[in-house]
């Protein structure tokens, strides 16, 4: 049995922005960390949190609507410097829907007001009276990816934005793009809810993977048997839009 050793996963907002079961991706990572002997760490940031964003190993933030938002966008200002050099060191970080779009350069309601973001992705959201919603399937490169979307936000790439992946059910980003989420270092933007981790295994051990090597200098991560996953994400893929 190896030494216990302590991976710390920063839950961001998780009150404020907690949609469609996005806080099973926290205890997606925490048991996936448990089964290899690893002790998990959370640590949560809210509004007017005090937080230090540089011992963070894994970063997560979820959805929620327009108004969690908005009490989310101007705390977020307050950590824009420390999530950037985070993100510039590698570390590894999942980003859904609402926190997804304010990792962006800003979020522009169909009332017209704007939420800035703090711009680690290239991309622009827009709001819009068309909601995007049903099950979701891309290809990306880790593989597969399946998941749930409720959004009216259209996100927009600038050029040279990579994608996640590209939708072969679903919108995705926008509706007409073919892109979904975006990629940016070792940090990944996805409308996918569900939650999206524990139906995908691929991407919870990769977000892991990254952790463990930069922390640890750990190369190759020790399987799981992920035969439920696998048929909780045959199923998911499976339903109709």
């Amino acid at each position: 049995m190896k030494d216990t050793k302590e991976v710390v996963i920063l839950h961001l907002y998780p009150e404020e922005l907690n949609m469609y079961g996005d806080r099973g991706n926290i205890l997606t990572l925490v048991q996936r960390l448990k089964w290899r002997g690893y002790q998990p760490i959370i640590r949560t940031a809210g509004v007017d949190d005090q937080v230090d964003i540089a011992k963070a190993d894994i970063i997560f933030g979820g959805g929620g609507q327009d108004r969690g938002q908005l009490a989310v966008g101007k705390d977020l200002q307050r950590h824009a410097a420390a999530l950037r050099n985070a993100a510039a060191g590698g570390v590894p970080m999942l980003v859904i829907c609402g926190t997804y779009q304010l990792f962006g350069h800003g979020f522009t309601t169909l009332e017209g007001t704007v939420i800035p973001g703090i711009s680690i992705f290239q991309a622009n959201t827009i709001g819009s009276s068309r909601r995007m919603i049903g099950n979701a399937i891309i290809e990306s490169s880790m593989g597969r990816l399946v998941g749930f979307e409720n959004h009216s936000g259209r996100t927009l790439l600038k050029p040279g934005q990579p994608s996640l992946g590209t939708v072969s059910q679903g919108f995705g980003n926008d509706g007409s793009s073919g892109n979904e989420g975006a990629v940016t270092n070792q940090v990944y933007g996805t409308y996918l809810h569900g939650p999206v981790l524990p139906k995908n295994p691929v991407l919870a051990d990769h977000l892991i993977a990254l952790a463990l090597e930069r922390k640890f200098g750990i190369q190759d991560l020790e399987p799981l048997d992920d035969e439920l996953e696998k048929a909780a994400a045959a199923q998911a893929a499976s339903r109709p839009q």
